[in-house]
């Protein structure tokens, strides 16, 4: 499992080819992919939000994320992964997180890619703090996955 922190925007497309052509060998593989790519909005609780700082302590983080990772892997196998996440001043529209996720089978991505989101987003060490118009906040808790049941158990297809 790959894990990369970001300071600076990055493109996620340009991160999956990047990432997909190495190594050549084990693309045979591979039957299916699967993909989150998170942006930024522009709104959160019906207000604007201006930008936002995303504050982390990077060996934390990165170590927890691994452990998100390891038991996804266990409920979910899949042969290769990747995060990647923002840190610091992000702005609407800007990608915040990438999460992709190889496998045999489109059961075992699918269900691994929505896993690792949704334990990220409850579990994974990351403050926020918006800025809305010229006042800032400590936002307190994550939208919740919007009622998404993934089976315990991927389907072998």
């Amino acid at each position: 499992m790959e894990i990369q922190l970001s300071e600076t925007p990055f493109d996620p497309y340009a991160l999956l080819r990047d990432f997909e052509r190495e190594p050549d060998h084990l693309r045979a593989h591979f039957g299916a992919a699967s993909l989150f790519i998170g942006t930024m909005r522009d709104f959160n609780e019906g207000e604007a939000v201006e930008s936002l700082w995303l504050e982390h302590y990077p060996r934390m983080t990165e170590h927890e994320l691994q452990r998100i990772a390891q038991e996804v892997q266990q409920s979910a196998p899949f042969k290769r992964g990747l995060i990647v996440h923002r840190v610091g001043h992000i702005v609407p529209g800007e990608t915040i997180v990438l999460i992709g996720t190889w496998s045999c089978h489109r059961a075992e991505a699918i269900t691994a890619t929505s896993r690792m989101i949704e334990a990220l987003k409850h579990r994974a060490p990351f403050w926020k703090k918006e800025q809305r118009g010229t006042k800032s906040h400590w936002v307190e808790s994550n939208t919740s996955g919007s009622g998404i049941n993934v089976a315990s158990k991927p389907v072998k297809t």
